[in-house]
């Protein structure tokens, strides 16, 4: 299968792509190189080829004679879309719908999009599936509810969108995050041995490890298209909700000597509990082989082999609305968030 990854130097990107060029497909990446300039680890994974383009200029010419594409490139994170909402919109939203459009005019079959359980914002009670309400409470989750919405009446018998709902991604990559709950906790405690929580740790969030994320992808390119056609999968495993305060306490355990601390409640509302039971009935083939424990020791492991200082930690590459405003106060993106010349 001839595939398309958008995204594919991205944290995400950088794992499936390997994944998929292991599996024998050919792979054409897109992605316009926000990120592209650190890596926390050379892997060795075989790479695709990837043509630098902003989302918003992709062209039916990229993308010709491709079987499947699959949508990771958007700004992600919400203090990003809070940072520059306009431009949340006009990529995350107008820039992925143009170009599932654009895939359904130019024949593309499968169009997987990277959606978020984001989407449920705060939810009480109940583990929330896909036919429960979406409560976006971000320009980010916002963006995916409408996506989803926009997308969704574009399938028809040539063209089969499906709907990925990410739980909070976690783990190794060579493009690495330190932005998202797991991971930067983990940094916290290799570069300091302290955890010091500023809220009490109640609400609840679902994981997920990268590499499951992939996993789920590889199903739905290969499942039979009506197993796929339309549907919204909730990504994970019904067993990997925890509080924050549990994902602490599980990083804390597994990096020796690390101190661990809560504050008080905090003002950020969002707790929410996802149940994946239709995942797994749709796509039997997919598990999650990981979960916060395993994926805490593969990072201590990780920054213990490459022995990673704190300015590592720290560097803006890593973190996604740090990289942005360096780029942004360096003028190598203008205030549209498009390569200056």
């Amino acid at each position: 299968m001839r595939i398309c990854v958008t995204g594919s130097d991205g944290y995400l990107g950088s794992l499936l792509a390997p994944e998929l060029l292991r599996r024998g497909h050919e792979v054409i990446g897109l992605d316009t190189g926000y990120y592209k300039e650190g890596t926390l680890y050379r892997s060795g994974s075989m790479a695709p080829l990837t043509i630098a383009r902003d989302l918003r200029k992709v062209e039916a010419a990229d993308i010709q004679g491709v079987d499947a594409l699959v949508h990771m490139a958007e700004l992600s994170n919400d203090p990003l879309g809070q940072l520059a909402p306009n431009i949340t919109y006009d990529i995350n939203h107008a820039g992925s719908v143009r170009l599932a459009e654009m895939a359904r005019k130019a024949g593309v079959k499968r169009f997987v999009y990277m959606s978020s359980c984001s989407v449920y914002g705060v939810a009480e009670g109940d583990y929330v599936n896909e036919a429960s309400p979406v409560n976006p409470q971000t320009a980010y989750a916002i963006c995916k509810t409408r996506v989803e919405s926009d997308v969704k009446p574009l399938a028809n018998a040539n063209f089969s969108p499906t709907f990925m709902r990410n739980a909070t991604a976690y783990g190794a990559s060579p493009h690495m995050r330190f932005d998202i709950v797991l991971n930067n906790l983990a940094g916290l405690a290799w570069t300091t041995k302290e955890i010091k929580m500023t809220s009490d740790g109640t609400p609840w969030r679902p994981l997920v490890h990268g590499l499951d994320i992939a996993r789920a992808i590889l199903c739905v390119l290969e499942a039979p298209r009506e197993a796929i056609h339309g549907e919204t999968f909730n990504v994970g495993d019904t067993s990997n909700n925890y509080r924050v305060k549990e994902i602490a306490e599980i990083v804390a355990a597994a990096f020796p000597g690390c101190r661990l601390s809560f504050g008080a409640p905090s003002p950020d509302n969002r707790s929410y509990r996802v149940n994946f039971d239709k995942i797994h009935k749709h796509l039997p083939d997919f598990k999650c082989a990981w979960d916060a424990k395993r994926g805490a020791k593969q990072l201590y492991d990780l920054f213990k082999r490459i022995d990673m200082p704190a300015e590592v930690f720290h560097h803006r590459t890593f973190t996604r609305l740090k990289q942005l405003e360096y780029l942004i106060r360096t003028r190598q993106i203008d205030e549209k968030f498009f390569w200056t010349e």
